[in-house]
């Protein structure tokens, strides 16, 4: 294939897609250059469906060559890059959310794309560089996709809208944005703020909506002149089967549901996900016993069984459209019953358990010194280490399944991650609270936003630890109901049943002043303004009444807990950290291993002393302070002699620091040699002079006049060069 460019202006930037020189054996791929970041986007799809699956089997990996950045892994003993970081992870869940909904139900071939950072120039985030990426490699593909769209991320920073902004920007923004979608529809958005309004959220939508013509337009007129032609839906065969029935199967199931579904979903004996779940599959079961009847071969009963499935969620969206009727009997603004807990775990520093429904999630606080920070390897470099920690584990027992156990998987780390920002804006600085600070959500029971349900019940246990958080945090999931005439109703707190077609997992967490994460998905071909508009107001509702129910529990910080280590925190001159450390450490692990304590210094100055013990902590800091000790004259110490010269003595007043007292004010009246006063060893009770201009010290011994008196005989005025000595008897005789 001949090797195309097509480029267009962003934010004074270029955008540059370039095809037909990489990857040539995939379906499409597209290499995507924005400043100095590249990412080669590879799309492929197998001519074979798969059998009997009942999802759509899309995959997306990030893959992040250090390479990329100029980077070697830094472990000594493993180079290669191995499994995604949990950055990849997020940046591949983020595209997978964009581009799911745009590709047909009827296909169920595996799709694969994959994203590789082949150069990152430190600025331009790949994440946004892969996502368009894709959308183009998708667009110019045979594989069947109804792009398209296009994504980008705006930053409110200094009351200023700015488009893909660097990561130092972002950093001090008020508000970050990932918006994917049209000029009128959004399919993703991804965002993390420090309590902005929802005025503000759905402005910064609209904004990213408005920088999304330009790549659509490019997007089109790549497909229009390089574009392969889709592959279209083969119709299926119809198998000759043995058996009499003049019936339609698909007819006959919808009937059938129609008949029966009332009786099924919407009554007081199904009140619970389990109940639901045993009653659907029960009246399935009915359905396939009454084609039996009518003679239905096997093939055809399938494909009614699993056709009247699809309608039995379509039947809960009708209920709420027209009656705002849901199958638990819930008005389309409540929330399900709430029981909050904290303090539940005897020995953790910090508990919470959060009850919403059949949901429920236990978070565990865990504080440790500063030295406990996550150290990150990947791209960035300016965002090396994390001081707050938030994992999220979805055993199988928590939806009632049998499964093996093998760590987070994506959905973990995706949920994880969307917790932790939404508490993040709401923590003390390092200055304030220098503890390393780890949460972990364990979901005992799911049935509707896990997620959201980990934000309330870490908020929970930071209060139970004693983290003096600023404000607490409450999450809720919204969804949806609509139909293909654009009808369409909100629910709050969303559940099992109500996330079908035609759905949205819209998850906003925030203070009562502000909002500080949302994610959105949807399983529509888009979500109109006036949806998104009405559903970050509706949250807001939802989110208050979850605070009120909270600060029922615990409101503000508890003591800190007593198996929390005790962290000291002094601040130093930066230019005396070196004396705290010493010569190749050989101070500071002095300190630790007479004291007991972990000491952490950052750059700026910091000091941090954790332990378990207050005395070790206590003579830890006295320690620090006197080695980076800033002298003034007329301050007092006590010091030892360290060294005799014949003009005056050495005193070390503070480790490592010497003075010299000179001869004439070791003491009151004339000293004939400085050991008629001091030996080395002597303590000595001294004062600061003054400190001359090389920073030496001049002392003198406490209680010693600065002018001290001169010998008699010098008083008298004695002849030069007499001797005034007196003399003994037998000298005299002499």
């Amino acid at each position: 294939m001949e090797e195309k460019q097509f480029k267009i202006k962003v934010n004074g930037g270029e955008f540059v897609f370039s095809t037909g020189r990489l990857a040539q054996q995939a379906n499409a791929s597209v290499l995507a250059r924005f400043g100095g970041t590249e990412v080669l986007a590879t799309v492929v799809m197998p001519e074979e469906p798969r059998e009997d699956i009942g999802y759509f089997p899309l995959m997306v990996d990030y893959e992040e060559k250090l390479y990329a950045a100029g980077k070697i892994k830094g472990s000594r003993f493993i180079k290669h890059e191995g499994r995604p970081t949990d950055a990849a992870i997020l940046s591949a869940r983020m595209v997978d959310r964009a581009i799911r909904p745009l590709f047909p139900k009827w296909v169920k071939n595996d799709v694969q794309v994959i994203l590789t950072v082949l150069s990152f120039d430190k600025e331009n985030d790949p994440d946004i560089v892969g996502m368009n990426a894709a959308i183009a490699a998708l667009m110019i593909s045979d594989i069947p996709w109804d792009g398209p769209i296009a994504g980008v991320r705006v930053s409110r920073h200094q009351e200023k809208w700015i488009i893909n902004a660097n990561y130092d920007t972002r950093e001090q923004a008020e508000l970050n944005l990932v918006v994917a979608g049209t000029q009128e529809k959004t399919l993703m958005i991804e965002a993390d703020a420090n309590e902005a309004t929802e005025e503000l959220i759905y402005e910064g939508v609209e904004y990213a909506q408005k920088q999304l013509k330009d790549l659509i337009d490019l997007f089109n007129k790549m497909q229009k002149e390089i574009g392969l032609e889709k592959v279209s839906q083969i119709a299926e065969e119809e198998f000759e089967e043995e058996d009499s029935s003049t019936v339609d199967p698909i007819k006959e199931s919808g009937q059938f549901i129609g008949d029966n579904i009332k009786e099924t979903l919407f009554t007081d004996s199904h009140d619970t996900k389990s109940s639901r779940k045993k009653a659907v599959h029960k009246l399935l079961e009915q359905l396939d016993d009454k084609l039996k009847e009518l003679q239905v071969g096997k093939d055809k009963r399938k494909k009614a069984v699993d056709h009247a499935y699809d309608l039995v969620e379509q039947e809960v969206t009708n209920a709420i459209l027209k009656d705002e009727k849901r199958v638990d009997g819930r008005k389309l603004t409540e929330i399900r019953p709430i029981d909050l807990d904290a303090g539940i775990l005897a020995r953790t520093h910090g508990s919470g358990l959060f009850n919403r429904g059949e949901t429920q999630v236990l978070s565990v606080t865990t504080l440790d010194s500063p030295g406990s920070e996550q150290i990150l390897d990947t791209l960035e470099e300016n965002d090396t280490k994390k001081r707050y920690i938030h994992h999220y584990n979805f055993p199988p027992f928590s939806v009632g399944e049998a499964g093996p156990l093998r760590g987070p998987g994506r959905r973990d780390i995706g949920h994880g991650a969307l917790a932790e920002k939404a508490l993040d804006p709401m923590l003390p600085s390092k200055e304030e609270f220098p503890y390393t600070i780890r949460v972990v959500s364990e979901v005992l029971g799911s049935n509707g936003s896990s997620s959201m349900g980990s934000v309330c019940g870490s908020t929970l246990a930071l209060l139970d630890a004693g983290v003096p958080i600023k404000k607490s945090v409450a999450g809720i999931a919204m969804g949806l109901a609509s139909d293909e005439q654009g009808n369409y109703k909100i629910l709050t707190d969303l559940q099992d049943l109500e996330d079908g077609a035609g759905g949205m997992d819209f998850k906003v967490a925030g203070t009562r002043e502000g909002i500080t994460a949302v994610q959105l998905d949807t399983k529509t071909l888009g979500l109109s303004n006036e949806i998104v508009q009405k559903t970050l107001s509706q949250a807001k509702d939802a989110r208050i009444e979850l605070l009120d129910k909270m600060d029922k529990v615990v409101a503000k910080p508890k003591e800190l807990s007593e198996f929390a280590p005790r962290i000291t925190s002094i601040k130093i001159n930066p230019d005396k950290i070196r004396d705290v450390i010493g010569s190749g450490g050989k101070i500071i692990n002095e300190i630790i291993e007479k004291t007991g304590v972990e000491i952490d210094i950052d750059d700026d100055g910091l000091v941090m002393i954790t332990s378990e013990s207050s005395q070790g902590a206590k003579e830890a800091q006295e320690w620090v302070e006197r080695l980076t000790h800033e002298v003034e004259a007329g301050e007092e110490f006590k010091g030892t002699v360290t060294r005799i010269m014949d003009f005056g003595a050495f005193v070390e007043v503070l480790p490592g620091k010497e003075g010299l007292v000179h001869i004439s004010k070791l003491a009151q009246g004339h000293v004939n040699k400085v050991e008629d006063v001091v030996k080395v060893g002597d303590s000595l009770s001294v004062v600061v002079d003054e400190i001359d201009d090389m920073g030496r010290l001049n002392l003198r011994v406490k209680g010693v006049t600065a002018e001290p008196d001169k010998p008699k005989s010098e008083g008298r005025g004695a002849p030069r060069g007499r001797d005034t000595r007196r003399r003994s008897p037998r000298q005299n005789r002499r």
